[in-house]
């Protein structure tokens, strides 16, 4: 075993040199490769805009839950009422009305943002690496409005509704309670004015859908009152009736419900960008096309040598 040991670390080294001497046989071909993927890489991130994000901070409000009794609380389950208990957190409800298709249909037809999210409009603001936008032109200089005119509205607002949902996010940071609603788009004026619309309206649509439920809850507490005979259960109903109108009174007071704003949204700076990450795609492109390059001049090395056993 001792004897043989030299001669495979003689063979190991003659492998290595062999590899080594495949590559420099073939270097020129792998630069070339190379440089020609990486010119690519270079004008495919030239032709990407620019990504910018503007956000907005918010503080959830706590919102009071009247406490029931016992007789009041089965006799609202009877009637089919919900009396508190079991509702989602601020960031939650957010989040899950901004991800329903009917919800941003409304939004959607009501702002206008078919045409506002339009590649045509964001165009005059776009900005691209070194200022110059001509590849992205170049390759996106087709015949838009002619396809577009063949398209069905419900087919734009969904086409938007999609665009919208990858745009928009909200995140709730758990040590803090604050709630981030956010917009990423190429149009930075886009982004903020997306960040407004949908937290004026995320807004007022749950409160709209909580005030529908507290009139209604109010409704069951008058019919209650009325025909109850018990002084106990007559003094927790209007306590009760109390504190639901105190309640239907302060959310009208705020500007937005469940919500305060600590931080309004702004129009990101010119050199805030978010992505893309051009100088990355470089890089992985040099290398990603290095190491292709070689594996292709072992496999041709390796063809080669087949052809000259068979001769």
């Amino acid at each position: 075993v001792q004897e043989n040991t030299p001669e495979y670390l003689q063979e190991d080294e003659i492998d290595l040199r062999e590899l080594w001497a495949t590559i420099m046989k073939h270097k020129l071909a792998i630069i070339k490769f190379s440089a020609g993927v990486t010119f690519l890489a270079f004008i495919y991130a030239l032709s990407i805009p620019n990504s910018y994000k503007s956000y907005t901070l918010l503080v959830p409000q706590e919102q009071s839950k009247p406490s029931l009794g016992g007789g009041l609380a089965a006799l609202a389950g009877m009637a089919g009422v919900s009396l508190g208990g079991g509702s989602a957190d601020a960031a939650t409800s957010l989040e899950t009305i901004l991800k329903d298709y009917n919800f941003n249909k409304v939004v959607i037809e009501k702002h206008g943002l078919v045409e506002r999210i339009s590649s045509s409009v964001q165009e005059k603001n776009l900005i691209f690496a070194f200022g110059f936008g001509g590849i992205y032109q170049l390759l996106n200089g087709g015949d838009d409005t002619d396809s577009e005119a063949l398209t069905s509205m419900d087919e734009k607002i969904y086409s938007a509704f999609k665009s919208l949902q990858g745009m928009l996010s909200i995140s709730s940071d758990k040590k803090s309670g604050l709630i981030t609603l956010a917009a990423n788009a190429n149009d930075r004026f886009l982004a903020k004015e997306l960040v407004e619309i949908y937290l004026k309206e995320l807004t007022a649509h749950l409160k709209q859908m909580e005030i529908k439920e507290v009139l209604k809850k109010i409704k069951f507490y008058k019919q209650e009152l009325v025909t109850t005979s018990d002084i106990q259960l007559k003094t927790q109903i209007s306590s009760l009736l109390s504190s639901l109108v105190q309640k239907r009174v302060l959310s009208s007071s705020n500007e937005f419900y469940v919500v305060s704003q600590m931080i309004a949204p702004r129009v990101a700076h010119v050199k805030e960008k978010t992505k893309p990450k051009r100088s990355l795609i470089i890089v992985l492109a040099i290398i990603i096309s290095l190491i292709i390059g070689v594996l292709g001049a072992f496999f041709k090395e390796f063809l080669n040598k087949n052809r000259q056993d068979a001769q």
